[in-house]
């Protein structure tokens, strides 16, 4: 996929692992790694494309999760 310097990413796509239960079986997670990055689609299109750099062998085996976190305005202005 092909980015212009126009085209910033809308979401940072990050995965944290489980580590652990904590004492009332809830799941405990490691600190969040960033794994890549979605941009919105073009035109009238919903939604938006994942592009992951990486991609957790944890993710495979279900044992961790993904998360999307908003891109700021401070963040697309540390992009350019």
């Amino acid at each position: 996929m092909t980015n212009t310097t126009n085209d910033k990413p809308i979401y940072r796509v990050t995965f944290s692992r489980i580590t652990r239960k904590d004492e009332h079986g809830s799941d405990v997670l490691a600190r969040p790694k960033e794994i890549g990055a979605a941009w919105a689609r073009k035109g009238d299109k919903k939604g938006a494309v994942i592009s992951l750099d990486i991609i957790p062998t944890d993710l495979v085996n279900r044992n961790g999760v993904m998360f999307l976190v908003p891109v700021t305005r401070d963040d697309q202005e540390s992009l350019l």
